[in-house]
This record gives C-alpha cells, sequence and structure tokens, in this order.
C-alpha cells in the first residue's frame, strides 16, 4: 500500500566524470575521488535531507541548523555543478527553487545508511548541549537501509504533529514525509521527548504508542535504532 506519490528523478544529462574540485586529494583511488565530491561539510546531510523527495532552498535551511545561507548557497551550487544534485526552477511569485537528488547522489543512500549504522555502533550518546534535535534526521537515512527480504507493509512515524512514512518491500525502503494518503499498516507516534528516548543509547520504547500491526512496528524500530549493534563499552 503506498505512502504518497513516488518521486522519480529528473533533470539534464549528467557528464560520466564531475569536473575537478578545487581542493582535491590528488590520489589516484576511487576513494579519494568519491571523498573530492562528497567530502566537504554539509554534502551528505544535504543528501540525507533530500532523500524523501526536492525541497525549496528555505526547506533545506529548515532541516540544517548551523548552516549559513551562503554556505548553503555555496554548497548547493557545487552539488549541481557535480551531477549530484538537480535544479529546478518555477515561474512563481515569490520565486521557487527546487533542488533533487540525481541516479548519481541516490547511490548515496545506501552509504548514509551504513554511515548512520556506524554512529550508532560508535559514535552515539544523549544530544549534546547545543546540538539541534531533529527526529526526522534519524527517518531519513532508513531508506538506505537492508531491513528484510521478506517484509512489507507501511508504518507511519509520528513525532508531535509532524508524520514520516516508511514503505517497505523486500529489499527496499521508501520515505514519503507528510501524512500518508492512505491507512498505514502501524503507526507509532510520540513526542520530540519520547523518541530522543527511545532512539538514544538505552533504547526506552515504553512511551511510544503504537498500533496496528505491532511485529512490524518493531522491526521498524530495530532498523531505526539498531541496539544489538552497540557494543558494551557503552556501558562503561
Amino acid at each position: 500500500m503506498p505512502c504518497g506519490p513516488a518521486v522519480s528523478v529528473g533533470g539534464p544529462t549528467i557528464t560520466a566524470v564531475p569536473p575537478p574540485k578545487r581542493h582535491p586529494y590528488d590520489q589516484w583511488a576511487p576513494d579519494a575521488r568519491a571523498l573530492d565530491l562528497v567530502g566537504d561539510k554539509w554534502t551528505l546531510l544535504i543528501v540525507r535531507d533530500l532523500v524523501a523527495g526536492p525541497r525549496r532552498f528555505v526547506e533545506l535551511q529548515r532541516v540544517l541548523p548551523g548552516i549559513s545561507t551562503e554556505q548553503l548557497r555555496s554548497r548547493l551550487n557545487r552539488m549541481v555543478a557535480d551531477g549530484l544534485l538537480t535544479r529546478q526552477r518555477y515561474r512563481e511569485v515569490p520565486p521557487r527553487v527546487d533542488y533533487e537528488l540525481t541516479e548519481r547522489s541516490r547511490e548515496l543512500v545506501p552509504v548514509i545508511a551504513e554511515l548512520s549504522r556506524w554512529g550508532f555502533t560508535w559514535a552515539w550518546g544523549p544530544p549534546r548541549e547545543g546540538e539541534a534535535i531533529d527526529v526526522g534526521a534519524i527517518f531519513r537515512a532508513v531508506p538506505g537501509l537492508f531491513i528484510g527480504s521478506d517484509v512489507r507493509g507501511t508504518v507511519e512515524l509520528r513525532v508531535d504533529r509532524r508524520s514520516y512514512c516508511l514503505a517497505l518491500r523486500p529489499g527496499a525502503v521508501e520515505l514519503t514525509e507528510g501524512t500518508p494518503e492512505d491507512p498505514p499498516d502501524a503507526t507509532v507516534a510520540g513526542s520530540e521527548a519520547d523518541w530522543v528516548a527511545a532512539l538514544g543509547p538505552e533504547s526506552l520504547r515504553s512511551a511510544l504508542s503504537i498500533s496496528g500491526d505491532r511485529s512490524l512496528a518493531d522491526v521498524v524500530l530495530d532498523a531505526v535504532a539498531p541496539v544489538s549493534a552497540r557494543p558494551s563499552i557503552h556501558a562503561a
């Protein structure tokens, strides 16, 4: 059962090899070439925050606290030049410009998911003083995870009044933001504080409200915050 309209990647033809960076690693190695493109601050987070579909400049500013207007403009321009994003301008008042992932950058989604999983294992902890909290940022890494070859269904994750919908099918996960068009198979709801407790190191899920298919909801929660992946050193 779909959660909402599927997002397709469109735009101009992308060159096979992006233009060279101004400050490259200067190593003839595929990982160094990849880091030339995505190793700058904010780049991977911009990809993560476009997973659910295109966003306007001001929407990216909202989900990327800490980035200045000039930093965001510069990074988006570079990512368009590198073939990681397309930019669509609309003749509207006020002017509207949408940024969307290309096929090239969509292939980074599993990389971001694995980076998130690594972060849960080796870098996770309670929110630090001064850290912005956006539970949706954690959800946006889920489409790159392999949740299971036989898992099907839709799960709505509700944080206060904001909804995120995951459509699961064998080997793939699709994320849409906003209230689902059709009733989901399961809904997990809670306040921002409830979700921080559930996704934190102690994985305290008791405050979350789960309705519908409980087993499906548990599979998603275990995938979003894999407690079993965390080493015992976190208990020290």
